[in-house]
């Protein structure tokens, strides 16, 4: 039976073996142009996160191995303290390479400054040079006698710690600065061993970092479920007002509601006050300068970040599937446990998440409510950026800390899965 339609005999159907390679040439062209468009679209943000995210975290991690100055200021005595094999103490050769290097620190006026960058890695390096300098500067040694002149000079230089202390700092770079961060340091025989019971800080502090902002994400959830949920069932104009109370913080800078919590927690502030007017107390609580007023202040700092996550997951949720289970017997705490919890956890692992990367590198509220006893490790690392400018050592504990972040993520990914996550 022949079909009743005409044909065009122009027409060319795909894949068939009229096909031409201009046809084709087109088409792969199109596609090209396609790609580039939507890389050139794209390229702003590429451009934007290379230079104000991968850049500087590579700048970190460069700066957390570099140590030049012996390398660079006293190049005969690095290489000679690498070839040290650091069993006894050196020999003349190196005793005069530090001697006249030393001299040589002091005709450049660089002495201050190299006594300064070691004494951040080791502390009394500084005072030993300088003593050293003023020492030799008056009378130097005829060669052969440095070693004498230095020993009477200092007992410091007849110690083996001494020399192992700079042969650790003899190469450009090294993992000197992650010792330190982890309250670890190079013994007298080279070998790694743990610093001193008073010089251990680091470790400490980065335990109690990272438990202060776990109980920071835990404390956030269990006061935004409630939240969320009461936004996502109210009726909306009630629910519009409550976004506003959630949303408020935003509209106000974090310097602001840090101090007012100052105000709200210290011995005579306006909680305190307000306790022992009541006769709830004897006498005022400890809020301020410790953990417990980090903890409150950062809590509420970051309960928005929690809350919009899980309301947005919850404002989604079908109640057809509540209807149901409460239309086959089911009570309202199992339909909770089994139904409406499930279906919540994407926004719950949405603003946990949110919350602890927030928490974990949280400066200005520890530094201004916590005090000395509620700062966490990004207070210690401000203080070497500004204050100490060992900035090896806060490029390391910064390092240390990506990657407690990045595993803590990479531990996510693979009990609740990246693709579980709803943030709107």
């Amino acid at each position: 039976m022949s079909s009743s339609y005409p044909v065009n005999p122009g027409l060319v159907l795909p894949g068939e073996a009229g096909d031409t390679p201009g046809l084709k040439a087109r088409l792969a062209r199109a596609e090209r142009i396609n790609k580039t468009r939507s890389l050139l679209l794209v390229l702003p943000l590429l451009a934007f996160i290379l230079v104000f995210f991968l850049l500087p975290i590579g700048s970190m991690l460069m700066r957390s191995v570099e140590n030049p100055t012996l390398s660079a200021q006293m190049p005969r005595t690095a290489q000679a303290l690498l070839a040290w094999d650091g069993r006894a103490l050196p020999g003349e050769a190196l005793y005069a390479s530090v001697g006249e290097e030393i001299l040589g620190l002091v005709d450049s006026g660089q002495l201050d400054l190299v006594g300064s960058d070691l004494n951040r890695v080791r502390s009394g390096l500084k005072s030993l040079f300088a003593k050293s300098a003023r020492e030799l500067a008056k009378a130097p040694p005829p060669p052969g006698r440095y070693r004498e002149e230095l020993s009477r000079i200092d007992v410091r230089w007849t110690k083996l710690d001494t020399w192992s202390q700079l042969k650790a700092m003899a190469p450009a770079h090294s993992a000197i600065h992650y010792l330190a961060a982890l309250d670890l340091q190079y013994d007298e025989h080279g070998e790694v061993a743990r610093q001193p019971e008073s010089r251990r800080l680091y470790v400490e502090v980065l335990a109690k970092t990272l438990g202060i902002t776990l109980g920071i994400t835990l404390l956030c959830m269990v006061l935004a479920y409630p939240l969320a949920w009461m936004l996502a069932t109210l009726p909306a104009r009630s629910a519009n007002v409550l976004m506003i109370l959630v949303l408020l913080p935003f509209w106000t800078s974090l310097l602001v509601r840090t101090s007012a919590w100052m105000v709200i927690l210290q011995s005579n502030g306006v909680l305190n006050a307000t306790l022992l007017k009541l006769g709830l107390l004897n006498q005022p609580l400890d809020l301020m300068f410790n953990m417990t007023g980090t903890v409150i202040a950062m809590t509420h700092i970051l309960l928005p970040f929690m809350v919009l996550p899980l309301y947005s997951v919850m404002k989604s949720i079908d109640q057809s599937y509540i209807r149901a289970a409460h239309s086959m017997g089911a009570s309202s705490l199992r339909t909770f446990l089994r139904i409406y919890f499930p279906l919540s956890l994407p926004g719950l692992s949405a603003g946990g998440i949110l919350v602890f990367i927030l928490a974990i590198g949280y400066y200005i509220t520890p530094a201004l409510v916590g005090g000395r006893t509620g700062q966490m490790i990004s207070n210690f690392i401000a203080y070497h950026m500004q204050t100490s400018l060992n900035w090896g050592l806060a490029a390391a504990l910064g390092s240390l800390l990506l990657l407690i972040v990045l595993f803590l993520y990479w531990l996510y990914d693979r009990v609740v899965g990246i693709s579980n996550l709803k943030l709107g």
